[in-house]
């Protein structure tokens, strides 16, 4: 559950009311979380709690967000809590993964605190194995996205106002059965679960994801992260004057952590 900082401004009562939930899934490339550093380092996200739950593997680090040596040494843990009154955000961030048969005990527990900290949707960011993509989702754009039935009453008239494509349904038992459509998320960890759970319980949640296949994936992370800021205006699109076209990147801050995103360089004593 929710555990507040003794600073940045941390709430006791966990109290978000009106705020949006901007949050990752463990997935495939880790492209969802990549996406959240983004969006925590432009925005200048204050620490103002921890998510405590034993659904997740245990880890501690440095500041991933350090600026100047002074704020370097601050630790992190596995589950962190930012918050931005003046945008009523909100974000948890995950930096490892689930513990085996874990999912659905976080999601509850999630989901929990969602509700009594008046949180008033969930925006979750996710990626899906590219190479299990049908030929339906081969075609244009590989960022998809998901509305439970309470949040599509609010905003389904704006996704089809930016165009955007709706995840797919497959068939349940392909070339046996076609007609019966399930939704299929392979390497999406909890995104399917926590999905289906917010239906059911009528929490207004929105997935927002990327094909994608492990690597480099911070073009993905990228292309997340705007396609996220097309419907929140998060930052404020840069235009190049050059070209008169949006640059991609430009707009996010790149935090200090990612200069480790592959590990060290090789030490020269090897050669």
């Amino acid at each position: 559950m929710f555990v507040p900082c003794e600073r940045g401004g941390g709430s006791a009562s966990s109290d978000f009311k009106g705020f949006t939930l901007l949050m990752p899934a463990v997935s495939v490339g880790n492209v969802g979380q990549l996406a959240i550093d983004l969006v925590i380092s432009t925005l200048g996200m204050t620490k103002v709690g921890y998510f405590y739950t034993d659904c997740l593997v245990p880890m501690v680090g440095n500041n991933p967000y350090a600026t100047a040596e002074e704020n370097s040494m601050e630790l992190s843990i596995n589950a962190e809590v930012y918050s931005l009154p003046s945008k009523k955000l909100v974000v948890l961030q995950i930096r490892s993964p689930f513990i085996k048969n874990k999912y659905r005990p976080f999601c509850q527990t999630l989901l929990s605190w969602v509700k009594s900290s008046k949180c008033a949707r969930v925006v979750l960011l996710s990626s899906s194995h590219a190479y299990q993509c049908n030929d339906e989702q081969l075609l244009g754009t590989p960022l998809r996205y998901l509305l439970t039935p309470d949040l599509e009453k609010a905003v389904g008239g704006l996704m089809q106002e930016l165009n955007w494509k709706e995840m797919e349904k497959v068939a349940a038992y392909p070339g046996i059965n076609d007609t019966e459509k399930v939704l299929h998320i392979p390497g999406g960890g909890i995104t399917k679960l926590l999905f289906t759970e917010s239906c059911s319980k009528g929490f207004q949640m929105a997935v927002l994801l990327k094909f994608c296949s492990e690597g480099d994936n911070i073009p993905d992370a990228f292309a997340l992260v705007n396609y996220l800021n097309e419907w929140l205006q998060l930052v404020q699109s840069q235009v190049s004057a050059s070209n008169n076209s949006t640059d991609a990147s430009s707009q996010w801050k790149i935090p200090s952590s990612w200069r480790l995103l592959f590990g060290n360089g090789l030490p020269p004593a090897l050669f």
